[in-house]
């Protein structure tokens, strides 16, 4: 059966992503307007009304944007542990009792044949998660504003064979940046967001044999560019060795702006479709 995914917007401007495992069609997090996710799934061939369900990271506005709207046109049941429903409720409007999926954080949810797991990360919300999506013994592991790598995010996401893993910010861009000092502080603190660099030492760790592909993922418009961050973790991943692995890992795009290309997270290796905007590590 396999898992599929795309990324249908990653950044500060909105983040979504779909991902498909049989009959059922999952929905991370909904950080645009609903017409504008519809319109991204429209792109990948896909219905709003297909959807089976939604998952929710935390409760910021480019992560849960249109999740209201979109729970109440299409009746969809929405999963979000307590936190961050306490904060939801006015953040997305109504969403009735009958749709309310509540987990407890380190638990895992069984949609079909996909078991997704959610684990904590350290973030400035109530309570943000990660997920991991499994079937079939294979592991997409999906982990964006995240302020530093704790052993828990470490321990969850290691050999998976897809990540998608933030590298946000490129840092002497960020302190040279427009942002005002505070924000800049919070961006590089331990509940902010993950740096191209601190990306990259991650990898290092993580990384194995089993991993075939990593998306970077909800990089600033103001402060990074994709090519940058993927020099960066590619000359990290370099110095430490892990370009002389057997099979290297390919280090893949995310787009602001449209979706990625279907991704099979049990495929060997990438399609032809997806090959563009990939590089080896």
């Amino acid at each position: 059966m396999g898992i599929r995914f795309t990324v249908l917007s990653s950044g500060s401007t909105g983040n979504a992503t779909l991902v498909e495992c049989g009959d059922r069609k999952v929905l991370l997090d909904a950080g645009l307007s609903m017409k504008r996710i519809e319109q991204l799934l429209a792109e990948r061939g896909v219905r709003a009304d297909e959807l089976s369900c939604m998952f929710v990271t935390h409760e910021h506005s480019d992560h849960v944007k249109g999740l209201g709207a979109l729970a109440r046109k299409y009746s969809l049941p929405v999963y979000a542990n307590a936190k961050t429903w306490n904060e939801l409720d006015r953040l997305a409007g109504d969403i009735s009792e009958e749709q309310r999926r509540t987990f407890v954080t380190g638990e895992s949810v069984c949609v079909g044949e996909l078991t997704v797991e959610s684990f904590p990360i350290s973030h400035d919300a109530a309570d943000p998660v990660a997920y991991n999506f499994c079937a079939d013994n294979f592991k997409l592991s999906i982990a964006t504003d995240i302020g530093y790598m704790s052993p828990v995010v470490k321990e969850k996401i290691r050999d998976a064979d897809v990540l998608v893993l933030e590298s946000n910010h490129d840092i002497q861009m960020l302190r040279v940046g427009k942002y005002p000092w505070n924000v800049k502080r919070r961006i590089l603190g331990d509940l902010g967001h993950l740096s191209n660099d601190a990306a990259g030492e991650a990898l290092c760790e993580l990384l194995s044999q089993r991993t075939k592909r990593v998306y970077l993922a909800h990089l600033s418009r103001d402060h990074n560019q994709m090519d940058l961050a993927k020099l960066t973790v590619h000359n990290i991943l370099k110095e430490s060795g892990i370009s002389t692995m057997e099979r290297p890992v390919r280090i893949m795009d995310t787009y602001w702006d449209r979706p990625t290309e279907w991704d099979w997270v049990n495929r060997e290796e990438q399609t032809e479709e997806n090959a563009h905007g990939a590089s080896s590590a």
